[in-house]
């Protein structure tokens, strides 16, 4: 048993002070506020508050940060865009998608998040054929979650078409392309990579690569599978207008409102991106208790649009943020970015919150529940017998002087960002200790590496 003793702590709905936490392996098992020190204890400074769950990463994209913001020939966009990230594809190895992974995770840990829902669809080696064990790529990831002490949801992704209407795929997209029968072998063989990785508090859900990339009795058969083994499901959806336009085509369905009329959508989905919705769309997803899964920073650098968030809360939405193309990990950033998007379209301040709230709370408290929901993990609030995922900020730091409570968080999230993260627990494991991560010395190392080698090859 391990004594926490934070100084002042959001528990619950309540800012409350001098809160014991006792944490038993992965799970808070008691919260004591108003405690006398404990002897035993061991007394954290600062304000503490629950972890939040990153709930869409492609780890690999991390090592692309940087290189695609040159402009190519034409009108350059998320089609654009993809295609660089075919290239950088070519030369990545197993090794160097964990070596990426495992950096990058570091990042998120500090920078407050405390789990991640990888979207993992990278499964193939660079000529698409599986490697010896089909499940290698995904058992990378579980490694570099291992390393970093990240909680893990690992989400193979079934990706088997290039366009709506099961168009054969693109060159570009052979290391992704299974059938239905060689993604059920990968995914028992990324179960057992999960269940041997050491992370108590890893699991496995499902990823559904759109509707461009999964025909419908492919989706049908695949979610029933889920939702029997009560795995979380995970689908991009109108990203993009271009998407929207092509499933209008195919089907004369929006994609949001085929998904709606076609699949059971309920709380165990997350709707990756959702940016383009009619009224109808952006009420019925809210009614189906599904989370929205929002990647601002991403969205914001690929230019797919705005996400209609003061429309989709008001009626009774759930939310949680991602870090997508891993083109910036920050978890303030990314509640800066959705708040300031509705602010720039609606041109009024504070759009997400009744008034007199504080923007900065309502943010961190939609996010700490919507993905822990989308990611299936028991966290998203200091409570007992969830996980111990916990985030201190550093009121030390010049930036936090004469702030507490709600206003801290505002200044966390709208003036200040991962250097005001001072300590963070996920899962019970200590993992950033004066806003550093406690591998990344070790982790430095070979991912500069993959860096080098891939700057050298484009």
């Amino acid at each position: 048993m391990r004594k926490l003793h934070f100084s002042r702590a959001l528990v619950e709905d309540a800012w409350l002070s001098d809160v014991l936490v006792e944490v038993e392996g992965t799970r808070i098992v008691s919260v004591t506020p108003h405690a006398a020190r404990d002897a035993d204890a061991t007394v954290v400074p600062g304000l503490a508050v629950p972890g939040v769950a990153n709930l869409h990463s492609h780890a690999f994209q991390r090592a692309m940060a940087g290189l695609t913001e040159r402009r190519g020939s034409g009108e350059d966009s998320f089609w654009s865009w993809r295609e660089v990230m075919y290239s950088c594809l070519a030369v990545l190895t197993p090794e160097d998608v964990q070596a990426i992974a495992a950096y990058a995770y570091a990042e998120m840990l500090e920078a407050g998040f405390t789990s991640v829902g990888e979207f993992h669809y990278l499964h193939h080696d660079a000529s698409g054929s599986p490697h010896s064990d089909i499940a290698e790529m995904g058992g990378r990831i579980a490694t570099a979650a291992a390393k970093t002490g990240l909680g893990l949801t690992l989400l193979p992704c079934f990706y088997a078409h290039g366009g709506c209407g099961g168009r054969a795929p693109a060159e570009g997209q052979r290391r992704f392309i299974s059938s239905l029968d060689g993604f059920e072998l990968l995914l028992t063989g990324a179960g057992r990579h999960v269940a041997s990785s050491g992370l108590a508090d890893a699991r496995l859900g499902l990823a559904l690569h759109s509707l461009r990339a999964v025909a419908p009795g492919e989706l049908a058969k695949l979610a029933d599978a889920a939702r029997r083994r009560e795995r979380p499901i995970h689908i991009h959806a109108a990203e993009q207008q271009k998407e929207v336009e092509e499933c209008l085509a195919w089907s004369g369905r929006r994609p949001v409102e085929w998904l709606l009329e076609n699949a059971t959508i309920d709380a165990r989905w997350c709707l990756v991106h959702a940016t383009h919705m009619t009224d109808a769309e952006t009420a019925g997803l809210a009614r189906s208790e599904a989370v929205a899964g929002l990647c601002p920073i991403t969205e914001s650098n690929l230019g797919d649009g705005i996400f209609p968030a003061t429309r989709f809360m008001a009626a009774g939405g759930r939310l949680g943020v991602g870090s997508d193309s891993n083109v910036r990990i920050s978890l303030a950033s990314e509640l800066r970015t959705l708040e300031y998007s509705q602010r720039l379209r609606d041109m009024r301040r504070n759009c997400l919150v009744p008034e007199g709230r504080s923007s900065g709370r309502m943010l961190l408290d939609a996010a700490a529940r919507g993905g822990a929901q989308a990611i299936g993990r028991q966290a998203g609030a200091l409570r007992a017998g969830l996980l111990a995922d916990i985030v201190v900020l550093d009121t030390g730091h010049p930036a936090l002087a004469g702030r507490s409570d709600d206003t801290a968080l505002d200044t966390w999230l709208f003036a200040g960002g991962n250097e005001l993260v001072g300590e963070v627990w996920s899962g019970g494991r200590h993992v950033v200790t004066a806003g550093r991560h406690i591998a990344r010395d070790r982790l430095a190392p070979p991912f500069i590496t993959v860096m080098r080698k891939l700057a050298a090859t484009l």
